[in-house]
């Protein structure tokens, strides 16, 4: 996931200033800020500068809503970031702003829940990995995690239905054949009744207890 993300990272960069390079010149004094703001912002990103990256391009986006993609893509870099010295709560403070710039983009539920899951906040990071499948309904991966959250919580059989969602897209799936073998395991036990322990008589319930 860290390459991925960082390539996609970087060729959001790349698209961010290679359409600023190639804009034509705007007439509006609005228009030539917002695009010097953005060139300035993207090359903050590359030294890594994230909260001067952020404060630039948020400018540029107040002026010209264009570069609201290329804010949300520096967002995710600083929540990278943030996630990856354990600074948690940090992490997903980015991620929230990326989302609301981006919340049609179920990478950045995906990388908020991750941070989530971090943090032990298993409710939170099964909300946002519903909201993930709601925009990729297709994808294994989110429906793997969802799984793996409802056993953690013990819900088995929500954690089965996701199951059989990922051997219904990938049957070779080996994690979700895992799955699926321990919760029918699971299953099982639950459905076996535990024998009551034998009441004591009445004899033995009023017999004196030795000093």
């Amino acid at each position: 996931m860290k390459k991925m993300f960082v390539f996609t990272f970087v060729a959001a960069l790349a698209v961010c200033a290679a359409q600023l390079s190639g804009a034509p010149a705007q007439g509006t004094k609005d228009a030539k800020e917002a695009n010097k703001l953005a060139r300035d912002g993207a090359d903050a990103a590359k030294n890594q500068d994230w909260d001067k990256a952020i404060e630039l391009l948020r400018k540029a986006t107040d002026l010209d809503h264009k570069y609201a993609d290329e804010l949300s893509a520096v967002y995710q870099q600083r929540g990278y970031a943030a996630a990856s010295n354990q600074q948690l709560p940090d992490a997903i403070s980015s991620y929230s702003e990326a989302i609301k710039l981006k919340p049609d983009d179920a990478r950045i539920y995906e990388q908020r829940a991750a941070v989530e899951m971090k943090s032990s906040d298993m409710d939170k990071a099964l909300a946002d990995y519903s909201e993930a499948i709601k925009l990729k309904p297709n994808e294994v991966r989110y429906y793997l995690y969802r799984s793996y959250i409802y056993e953690t919580k013990g819900d088995i059989k929500n954690s089965m239905a996701d199951t059989e969602k990922v051997l219904k897209l990938d049957p070779k799936n080996q994690e979700g054949i895992s799955r699926e073998k321990r919760l029918e395991t699971l299953q099982s036990l639950r459905a076996t009744p535990i024998p009551a322990a034998p009441r004591p008589s009445p004899a033995a319930a009023h017999s004196p207890h030795k000093p």
